[in-house]
Protein backbone atom coordinates (compact mmCIF):
# COMPACT_ATOMS: atom_id res chain seq x y z
CA UNK A 1 0.00 0.00 0.00
CA UNK A 2 1.44 3.02 -1.42
CA UNK A 3 2.26 5.96 1.45
CA UNK A 4 -0.43 8.80 0.32
CA UNK A 5 -2.91 6.34 0.67
CA UNK A 6 -2.06 5.17 4.01
CA UNK A 7 -1.51 8.50 5.85
CA UNK A 8 -5.28 9.58 4.85
CA UNK A 9 -6.56 6.35 6.28
CA UNK A 10 -5.09 6.76 9.11
CA UNK A 11 -6.29 10.13 9.78
CA UNK A 12 -9.81 8.54 9.29
CA UNK A 13 -8.92 6.38 12.19
CA UNK A 14 -7.64 8.62 14.62
CA UNK A 15 -10.80 11.04 13.90
CA UNK A 16 -13.40 7.92 14.55
CA UNK A 17 -11.56 6.55 17.67
CA UNK A 18 -9.16 9.28 19.40
CA UNK A 19 -12.82 10.40 21.48
CA UNK A 20 -13.91 6.60 21.66
CA UNK A 21 -11.22 4.64 23.35
CA UNK A 22 -12.41 3.58 26.59
CA UNK A 23 -11.37 0.53 29.08
CA UNK A 24 -13.22 -2.48 27.90
CA UNK A 25 -13.77 -5.06 30.61
CA UNK A 26 -14.72 -8.18 27.90
CA UNK A 27 -10.91 -7.45 26.82
CA UNK A 28 -9.46 -10.58 25.94
CA UNK A 29 -6.16 -11.57 28.46
CA UNK A 30 -3.55 -11.38 25.32
CA UNK A 31 -5.52 -7.79 24.11
CA UNK A 32 -2.17 -5.81 22.88
CA UNK A 33 -2.26 -2.63 24.87
CA UNK A 34 -0.47 -0.20 21.75
CA UNK A 35 -0.44 3.22 23.90
CA UNK A 36 -1.67 5.05 26.78
CA UNK A 37 -1.98 8.68 27.47
CA UNK A 38 -3.29 9.53 30.97
CA UNK A 39 -6.22 8.01 31.85
CA UNK A 40 -6.91 6.66 28.02
CA UNK A 41 -5.39 3.21 26.57
CA UNK A 42 -5.48 2.10 22.95
CA UNK A 43 -5.86 -1.73 22.59
CA UNK A 44 -5.30 -3.44 19.31
CA UNK A 45 -8.73 -4.89 19.14
CA UNK A 46 -9.62 -1.00 19.17
CA UNK A 47 -8.87 -0.93 15.42
CA UNK A 48 -10.98 -4.12 14.89
CA UNK A 49 -11.80 -4.13 11.05
CA UNK A 50 -10.13 -1.00 9.92
CA UNK A 51 -7.62 -2.12 8.67
CA UNK A 52 -8.22 -3.01 4.69
CA UNK A 53 -8.80 -6.48 3.88
CA UNK A 54 -5.61 -8.86 2.58
CA UNK A 55 -2.79 -5.88 3.65
CA UNK A 56 0.33 -6.78 3.91
CA UNK A 57 2.33 -7.44 7.59
CA UNK A 58 4.13 -4.85 6.17
CA UNK A 59 1.65 -2.01 5.38
CA UNK A 60 -0.70 -3.27 8.82
CA UNK A 61 2.38 -2.28 11.07
CA UNK A 62 3.33 1.11 9.07
CA UNK A 63 -0.16 1.99 9.68
CA UNK A 64 -0.48 0.84 13.28
CA UNK A 65 3.09 3.22 13.91
CA UNK A 66 1.66 5.64 12.35
CA UNK A 67 -1.66 5.55 13.95
CA UNK A 68 -0.33 5.12 17.10
CA UNK A 69 1.71 8.20 16.93
CA UNK A 70 -1.81 10.28 16.13
CA UNK A 71 -3.55 8.96 18.60
CA UNK A 72 -1.00 9.70 21.39
CA UNK A 73 -1.05 13.49 19.80
CA UNK A 74 -4.56 14.01 19.61
CA UNK A 75 -5.16 12.28 23.37
CA UNK A 76 -2.67 14.53 24.68
CA UNK A 77 -4.19 17.45 23.31
CA UNK A 78 -7.57 15.60 24.67
CA UNK A 79 -6.60 15.46 28.33
CA UNK A 80 -5.07 19.37 28.38
CA UNK A 81 -8.34 20.65 26.67
CA UNK A 82 -10.11 18.51 29.54
CA UNK A 83 -7.50 20.21 32.02
CA UNK A 84 -9.46 23.55 31.04
CA UNK A 85 -13.02 23.47 30.32
CA UNK A 86 -14.44 26.69 32.02
CA UNK A 87 -16.64 26.82 35.08
CA UNK A 88 -19.99 26.51 34.30
CA UNK A 89 -19.28 24.68 30.95
CA UNK A 90 -22.07 22.23 30.85
CA UNK A 91 -20.47 19.49 28.21
CA UNK A 92 -23.54 16.96 28.27
CA UNK A 93 -25.86 20.11 27.44
CA UNK A 94 -23.50 21.03 24.34
CA UNK A 95 -23.45 17.47 23.38
CA UNK A 96 -27.35 16.82 23.78
CA UNK A 97 -28.35 20.27 22.42
CA UNK A 98 -25.94 19.09 18.99
CA UNK A 99 -27.24 15.82 18.91
CA UNK A 100 -30.64 17.56 18.67
CA UNK A 101 -29.43 19.82 16.19
CA UNK A 102 -28.13 16.92 14.23
CA UNK A 103 -30.90 14.94 14.37
CA UNK A 104 -33.17 17.92 13.60
CA UNK A 105 -31.04 19.33 10.64
CA UNK A 106 -31.25 15.73 9.21
CA UNK A 107 -35.27 15.40 8.65
CA UNK A 108 -35.43 18.49 7.68
CA UNK A 109 -33.19 17.66 4.68
CA UNK A 110 -35.11 14.74 4.38
CA UNK A 111 -38.17 16.78 3.92
CA UNK A 112 -36.79 18.91 1.67
CA UNK A 113 -35.21 16.30 -0.71
CA UNK A 114 -38.80 14.67 -1.10
CA UNK A 115 -41.46 17.64 -0.86
CA UNK A 116 -39.37 20.81 -2.18
CA UNK A 117 -40.14 21.80 -5.82
CA UNK A 118 -37.14 22.53 -6.98
CA UNK A 119 -38.44 23.76 -10.62
CA UNK A 120 -38.67 27.73 -10.98
CA UNK A 121 -40.75 29.07 -13.74
CA UNK A 122 -39.38 31.78 -16.05
CA UNK A 123 -42.28 33.48 -14.72
CA UNK A 124 -41.33 33.38 -11.53
CA UNK A 125 -37.94 34.61 -11.93
CA UNK A 126 -39.09 37.25 -14.16
CA UNK A 127 -41.28 38.46 -11.26
CA UNK A 128 -38.56 38.14 -8.54
CA UNK A 129 -35.73 39.88 -11.12
CA UNK A 130 -39.10 42.98 -11.27
CA UNK A 131 -39.63 43.22 -7.60
CA UNK A 132 -35.80 42.50 -6.51
CA UNK A 133 -33.71 44.39 -9.61
CA UNK A 134 -32.81 47.54 -7.94
CA UNK A 135 -30.69 44.78 -5.34
CA UNK A 136 -28.15 43.66 -7.80
CA UNK A 137 -26.59 46.88 -9.66
CA UNK A 138 -23.39 45.69 -10.35
CA UNK A 139 -19.55 46.49 -8.88
CA UNK A 140 -18.18 46.14 -11.93
CA UNK A 141 -18.89 46.37 -16.06
CA UNK A 142 -20.28 43.19 -17.93
CA UNK A 143 -20.22 42.83 -21.41
CA UNK A 144 -21.16 40.31 -23.84
CA UNK A 145 -19.07 39.22 -26.52
CA UNK A 146 -17.44 36.64 -29.13
CA UNK A 147 -14.07 35.56 -28.02
CA UNK A 148 -11.08 33.47 -29.51
CA UNK A 149 -7.80 32.33 -28.56
CA UNK A 150 -5.91 29.96 -30.61
CA UNK A 151 -2.43 28.76 -31.33
CA UNK A 152 -1.04 30.31 -33.87
CA UNK A 153 0.09 26.97 -35.91
CA UNK A 154 -3.83 25.78 -35.72
CA UNK A 155 -4.86 24.88 -39.59
CA UNK A 156 -6.55 27.21 -41.52
CA UNK A 157 -5.93 30.58 -39.48
CA UNK A 158 -6.58 32.68 -42.41
CA UNK A 159 -9.75 31.69 -43.13
CA UNK A 160 -10.67 31.77 -39.63
CA UNK A 161 -10.32 34.81 -39.55
CA UNK A 162 -12.28 35.82 -42.63
CA UNK A 163 -15.30 33.33 -40.84
CA UNK A 164 -14.77 35.80 -37.83
CA UNK A 165 -15.45 38.77 -39.97
CA UNK A 166 -18.22 37.12 -41.57
CA UNK A 167 -21.97 38.08 -40.26
CA UNK A 168 -23.09 35.17 -42.41
CA UNK A 169 -25.19 32.21 -40.51
CA UNK A 170 -23.24 29.63 -42.33
CA UNK A 171 -19.88 31.26 -41.87
CA UNK A 172 -20.31 31.21 -38.07
CA UNK A 173 -21.55 27.88 -38.17
CA UNK A 174 -17.94 26.62 -39.84
CA UNK A 175 -16.17 29.10 -37.21
CA UNK A 176 -18.10 27.53 -34.19
CA UNK A 177 -17.02 23.74 -35.50
CA UNK A 178 -13.52 25.44 -36.30
CA UNK A 179 -13.08 26.47 -32.42
CA UNK A 180 -14.46 22.85 -31.27
CA UNK A 181 -11.37 21.52 -33.14
CA UNK A 182 -8.77 23.98 -32.93
CA UNK A 183 -9.21 26.71 -30.25
CA UNK A 184 -7.78 26.85 -27.00
CA UNK A 185 -10.81 28.95 -26.13
CA UNK A 186 -13.81 30.38 -27.30
CA UNK A 187 -16.96 32.04 -26.02
CA UNK A 188 -19.32 32.62 -29.05
CA UNK A 189 -23.29 32.77 -27.63
CA UNK A 190 -24.54 36.26 -27.68
CA UNK A 191 -26.48 35.54 -24.52
CA UNK A 192 -23.94 35.08 -22.19
CA UNK A 193 -22.49 37.77 -19.74
CA UNK A 194 -18.96 38.00 -18.83
CA UNK A 195 -17.38 39.71 -16.20
CA UNK A 196 -14.14 41.85 -18.04
CA UNK A 197 -11.47 39.67 -15.81
CA UNK A 198 -13.11 36.84 -17.33
CA UNK A 199 -11.97 37.01 -20.62
CA UNK A 200 -8.86 39.14 -19.86
CA UNK A 201 -7.98 36.62 -17.84
CA UNK A 202 -6.95 34.48 -21.21
CA UNK A 203 -5.20 37.16 -22.97
CA UNK A 204 -1.37 38.76 -21.93
CA UNK A 205 -1.28 41.17 -19.40
CA UNK A 206 -2.37 44.16 -20.52
CA UNK A 207 -4.31 43.35 -23.51
CA UNK A 208 -8.21 43.56 -22.23
CA UNK A 209 -8.51 45.41 -18.53
CA UNK A 210 -10.61 47.65 -16.58
CA UNK A 211 -9.14 50.42 -17.46
CA UNK A 212 -9.22 50.17 -21.26
CA UNK A 213 -12.17 47.96 -22.25
CA UNK A 214 -13.55 50.73 -23.62
CA UNK A 215 -11.63 51.27 -25.82
CA UNK A 216 -10.89 47.75 -27.34
CA UNK A 217 -14.18 46.80 -28.24
CA UNK A 218 -13.09 44.94 -31.05
CA UNK A 219 -9.43 44.26 -31.73
CA UNK A 220 -7.36 40.98 -33.33
CA UNK A 221 -4.13 40.36 -31.69
CA UNK A 222 -1.14 37.66 -31.50
CA UNK A 223 1.82 37.23 -29.37
CA UNK A 224 4.38 34.73 -29.98
CA UNK A 225 1.99 31.43 -29.37
CA UNK A 226 -1.61 32.51 -29.82
CA UNK A 227 -4.03 34.73 -32.10
CA UNK A 228 -6.66 36.54 -29.74
CA UNK A 229 -10.01 37.84 -31.33
CA UNK A 230 -12.13 39.34 -29.31
CA UNK A 231 -15.61 41.74 -30.40
CA UNK A 232 -18.03 43.21 -27.65
CA UNK A 233 -21.85 43.13 -28.45
CA UNK A 234 -23.13 44.81 -25.39
CA UNK A 235 -22.07 46.65 -22.75
CA UNK A 236 -23.38 47.27 -19.35
CA UNK A 237 -21.65 49.56 -16.88
CA UNK A 238 -20.67 49.48 -13.16
CA UNK A 239 -23.43 50.56 -11.17
CA UNK A 240 -26.38 50.05 -13.57
CA UNK A 241 -28.93 47.06 -12.97
CA UNK A 242 -27.74 43.81 -13.85
CA UNK A 243 -29.64 42.01 -16.20
CA UNK A 244 -31.80 38.89 -15.50
CA UNK A 245 -29.52 36.65 -17.69
CA UNK A 246 -26.34 37.07 -15.23
CA UNK A 247 -28.03 37.01 -12.00
CA UNK A 248 -30.16 33.78 -13.24
CA UNK A 249 -28.76 31.44 -11.43
CA UNK A 250 -28.15 33.86 -8.04
CA UNK A 251 -31.91 34.26 -8.23
CA UNK A 252 -33.11 31.17 -7.71
CA UNK A 253 -31.15 29.73 -5.55
CA UNK A 254 -32.84 33.24 -3.64
CA UNK A 255 -36.27 31.68 -4.51
CA UNK A 256 -35.58 28.22 -3.92
CA UNK A 257 -34.34 29.24 -0.26
CA UNK A 258 -37.40 31.43 0.70
CA UNK A 259 -39.46 28.12 -0.51
CA UNK A 260 -37.42 26.15 1.53
CA UNK A 261 -37.99 28.28 4.26
CA UNK A 262 -41.84 28.40 3.44
CA UNK A 263 -42.44 24.74 3.65
CA UNK A 264 -40.22 23.85 7.10
CA UNK A 265 -42.07 26.64 9.01
CA UNK A 266 -45.18 24.89 7.50
CA UNK A 267 -44.13 21.98 8.79
CA UNK A 268 -43.59 23.14 12.11
CA UNK A 269 -47.16 24.30 11.94
CA UNK A 270 -48.78 21.48 10.88
CA UNK A 271 -46.57 19.30 13.89
CA UNK A 272 -47.48 21.86 16.00
CA UNK A 273 -51.19 21.78 15.42
CA UNK A 274 -51.16 17.80 15.45
CA UNK A 275 -49.22 17.74 18.87
CA UNK A 276 -52.14 20.04 20.17
CA UNK A 277 -54.68 17.58 18.86
CA UNK A 278 -52.98 14.78 20.23
CA UNK A 279 -52.78 16.06 24.11
CA UNK A 280 -48.80 15.86 23.58
CA UNK A 281 -48.05 19.60 24.45
CA UNK A 282 -48.33 21.02 27.82
CA UNK A 283 -47.28 24.36 28.64
CA UNK A 284 -46.24 25.27 32.26
CA UNK A 285 -46.50 29.01 33.18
Amino acid sequence: MKKNVIIPLVGLLVGTLCFTCQPNSSRSEDDRLLARVYNKSLYLSDMEGMLPVGISSEDSSLIIDQFVRNWVRESSMLHEAEKNIPQGLDIDELVENYRASLIKHNYENLVVNRLLDSLVSQDELLDFYQKSKDQYKLESPIFRCHFIKAPLDAPQISQMEEWWSSNSPSDLKALSNWCNANASVHHLKDSTWYKIVDIGAYMPQGFLTVDNFENKKQFIEKDDEFIYLFEMKELIKKDEIAPLAFIENQAKKVILHKRKTQLLEELKDKLYDEALRNNGVSIYQ
